[in-house]
C-alpha cells in the first residue's frame, strides 16, 4: 500500500497531536498522522479502528426512525421524504429518507477504512500482539456489519476487500446474494476467533457480537425472500435473480445453519430473566421491559438488564459523534415525546401496533368485543405500557409552565367535555394550548427508549444516556425460535418463546403449525418494537402488503360527562366523571400508504449508477 496520510480526530479518541509552533517552514499537515506513524503506534492504531465505529452513527436514535416505514409508526412532520417510500414513489433520482448508517457511499467509506486496517495491522510494528489481533478482529466485525447493512437494503452488492489506488478502475459488478452472505460469515468467523478472550469496553465488538451478527445474517439468508422458489413472482422478469436470492441449494439446510448459529449464541451467554418457569406479575413484566429498553443505564430500572446488550451504541465521547445538548447525550426524548412537554412527537405509534398487543390472558384484542372497545388500554400485554403513551397514561412531571394544567401528570391526547356543549383539547393533542404544531397525528406517543427518570433536565429527556441495542440477546432467542419452527422443532420453539413471555408477564402458549408461526411473528413484533427489525422482518417474510400496505390508523378519544357530573378543572382522566369513547380513524394527513413490490429493495442512487457502469439496478426502478 502506498504511504498515506490518515486523518484521526483528536477529540473523538483523546489523542493530542501537537508540533512546534515556531517551525513555520514545516508544511506537514498538523491534523493528520502518517500511515507509518499510525501502524507503528498501538494507541494510534486503536484510534484508527475506533474511527470506523463512527459510521454506526446514533443507531436508531435519529430524528426520523425506520419504524415510520412500517406498521409501527407514523412520522409526524411533513417534508422529510418519508412518503417517497411509503407511497411507492422512490426512484434512483429521488430517494426516500434513509439513515446515514445505511447509505451506500457511507457504508463503502467505512468498509474502505476497515480494509485499510486489515491490510496494515498484520504488519504493524508496535509490539502489543494482543491489541494487534483484537483490532483486526474488530475490523473484520465492522466490515461484516456494514456489508450486512447494505445486503439487507439492496441485496447483493460489490464485494471490495482491498483498498484501491488512485489510478485504478473503480468499476466492479455486484456480487450474488449468496457470495455476499458467505463473505460476511467468513469475516465474522475470523472476528470471533480473533476476539476470543479479549476484554473490551461496552460498545466495541466482541466474540459474542460476531456470533450474534452471524445468526442474524443466516436467519435472513434462510428466509423466503431470498429463496428463488418462494420469491419467483417478485423476481419474474428480472434477469439477475442471483443478486437477490439463492438460485440453488436447499432452503432447509439454510434454516438448519441459522438454527445452529442462534443456538451457539444462546449457549455462550444469557439474557435478562429468561430462566422463569411461570409468568411474573403484570407490573413486574412492565418494569422488566422498561429496564431492557433502558439497557440497565437508567436510575429507574434494573441495572442487571444490561446483560441483554450484545452490541450497543453507547453514549460516550470514546468513538461516536456527540452533540452539545445537556449532558452530551441523546435527544431521543425531545424528538419523540409529547408536545405538552415541549417535545416534538416525531415517530408516533399507529393504531395497528397498539391493536397487536394481546390481552393479558393471551387472547387477541378485538374492537368487536364490547369490553375491549370500552377499555382498550386495560389488561393488555404489559409491554404495551412500556412502549406506547396513550390517553390517560401516567408520565413524568410536566414542565413548570404546564404543571398547573396537569398536576397529576397524565397524557392528554383526547378531547374532553367542557360542560357547555363543547370540548377542550388535551394538552398533548395537535390543537394543544401548549404547542399546537408538534402534536401527534395518531393520538399516541412513543414511550420506549425515553428515560422516565423525572430528574432529567427540563423533564424532556434531553441528554439521556440510554444505549441503542444494535444486537441484543432476546433477538437471538427469537432467531432460534423462528429457525426451530421452520425446521419442525416446535416443542423447542414453544419453550424458548415462553421464556420471553414469562419475563413479560404473559401466559404460556401451546400453538402449533401455522398458528405457532403467526404467534411467533407477533411476539417478535411486540418484543422488538422500534428496534429497526419490523422493516426487515416484513420484507423477508414477504408480508409488507399487509403491514405498510394497510395504511395508517389513529384513535379519536372523546370524553363526555356522566349525568349530573361537572367537568374537572384542571382536567384529569376519571371514569367516574366521564364516559370515554374510542373511535379508530384512517389518517392520510402526511401520506397515503401503498405497497409496491419494488419496495422490497431500495434503489441504487443515480449517482452511484453513473459512477460504476457495471452496476445493475434493482427490479422496478427505471430511472
Amino acid at each position: 500500500m502506498k504511504k498515506a496520510l490518515i486523518v484521526i480526530s483528536a477529540v473523538a479518541f483523546g489523542v493530542t497531536i501537537s508540533s512546534c509552533n515556531t517551525d513555520f517552514l514545516n508544511t506537514k499537515p498538523q491534523d493528520r498522522v502518517s500511515s507509518d506513524a499510525t501502524w507503528g503506534d498501538g494507541p494510534l492504531s486503536n484510534a484508527f479502528v475506533l474511527n470506523i465505529y463512527a459510521s454506526l452513527g446514533y443507531g436508531g436514535f435519529e430524528e426520523q426512525a425506520l419504524a415510520a416505514y412500517t406498521d409501527e409508526a407514523m412520522f409526524t412532520h411533513a417534508g422529510r421524504n418519508i412518503n417517497n417510500f411509503t407511497e411507492g414513489t422512490e426512484e434512483p433520482g429521488g430517494l426516500a429518507w434513509m439513515s446515514a448508517t445505511y447509505y451506500w457511499d457511507n457504508m463503502y467509506a467505512a468498509i474502505r477504512d476497515a480494509n485499510i486496517a486489515l491490510e496494515n495491522l498484520p504488519n504493524a510494528t508496535f509490539t502489543d500482539e494482543v491489541l494487534k489481533e483484537q483490532l483486526q478482529g474488530e475490523a473484520h466485525f465492522l466490515r461484516a456489519y456494514y456489508y450486512q447493512q447494505l445486503l439487507r437494503f439492496y441485496g447483493g452488492v460489490p464485494i471490495i476487500d482491498r483498498t484501491y489506488g488512485l489510478n485504478e478502475d473503480y468499476s466492479i459488478a455486484r456480487s450474488s446474494y449468496e457470495e455476499c452472505v458467505n463473505f460476511i460469515v467468513s469475516d465474522l468467523d475470523q472476528a470471533a476467533q480473533m476476539l476470543d478472550g479479549k476484554t473490551l469496553v461496552d460498545g466495541r465488538a466482541s466474540k459474542l457480537a460476531a456470533m450474534a451478527l452471524k445468526s442474524r445474517v443466516l436467519l435472513y439468508a434462510a428466509s423466503d425472500l431470498h429463496d428463488q422458489t418462494k420469491s419467483q413472482t417478485l423476481l419474474s422478469g428480472y434477469s439477475n435473480k442471483e443478486l437477490l436470492a439463492y438460485t440453488g441449494g436447499d432452503q432447509q439446510s439454510r434454516w438448519q445453519a441459522a438454527k445452529a448459529a442462534a443456538k451457539a449464541v444462546l449457549d455462550a451467554s444469557q439474557g435478562y430473566k429468561l430462566d422463569l418457569s411461570a409468568p411474573v406479575s403484570a407490573e413486574d413484566g412492565r418494569q422488566n421491559y422498561i429496564s431492557i429498553a433502558m439497557g440497565g443505564k437508567s436510575a429507574v430500572g434494573d441495572a442487571a438488564a444490561a446483560v441483554e446488550l450484545i452490541f450497543q451504541r453507547t453514549s460516550t465521547t470514546l468513538y461516536t459523534q456527540e452533540d452539545n445538548w445537556p449532558l452530551g447525550g441523546i435527544h431521543y426524548g425531545i424528538n419523540n415525546g409529547p408536545n405538552g412537554y415541549h417535545n416534538w412527537a416525531g415517530n408516533t405509534p399507529i393504531q395497528q401496533l397498539v391493536d397487536d398487543y394481546e390481552m393479558m390472558d393471551g387472547s387477541k384484542f378485538d374492537w368487536n368485543n364490547a369490553d375491549h372497545k370500552a377499555h382498550p388500554y386495560t389488561n393488555r400485554d404489559p409491554r404495551l405500557y412500556g412502549t406506547v403513551m396513550f390517553d390517560g397514561a401516567d408520565w413524568k412531571p410536566r414542565p413548570a409552565d404546564v404543571a398547573d394544567r396537569d398536576p397529576v401528570n397524565q397524557i392528554q391526547t383526547g378531547y374532553y367535555a367542557d360542560g357547555s356543549g363543547g370540548f377542550i383539547n388535551g394538552i398533548d393533542t395537535r390543537e394543544s394550548p401548549i404547542e399546537n404544531w408538534n402534536g401527534s397525528r395518531t393520538h399516541y406517543y412513543t414511550r420506549k427508549f425515553i428515560d422516565p427518570n423525572p430528574a432529567l433536565p427540563d423533564n424532556q429527556s434531553n441528554g439521556q444516556v440510554v444505549p441503542w441495542p444494535f444486537i441484543r440477546y432476546t433477538e437471538m432467542v427469537l432467531n432460534y425460535v423462528e429457525a426451530c419452527i421452520e425446521t419442525g422443532d416446535e416443542g423447542e420453539a414453544r419453550t424458548w418463546l415462553n421464556k420471553i413471555r414469562f419475563r413479560s408477564g404473559m401466559p404460556a402458549i401451546n400453538d402449533a403449525g401455522t398458528a405457532l408461526r403467526d404467534r411467533y411473528r407477533n411476539e417478535r413484533r411486540i418484543e422488538l418494537a422500534y428496534e429497526e427489525h419490523r422493516y426487515h422482518d416484513a420484507r423477508r417474510w414477504m408480508i409488507p402488503a399487509t403491514t405498510v400496505g394497510r395504511g395508517i390508523k389513529a384513535i379519536d378519544v372523546r370524553a363526555t360527562l356522566k349525568p349530573g357530573k361537572s367537568p374537572l378543572v384542571p382536567y384529569r382522566h376519571d371514569e367516574t366523571v366521564y364516559d370515554y369513547t374510542y373511535t379508530v380513524q384512517a389518517n392520510t394527513e402526511n401520506e397515503t400508504r401503498v405497497w409496491k413490490d419494488k419496495m422490497y429493495y431500495r434503489p441504487i442512487s443515480r449517482d452511484e449508477m453513473s459512477k460504476n457502469n457495471l452496476l445493475v439496478q434493482n427490479p422496478g426502478y427505471t430511472d
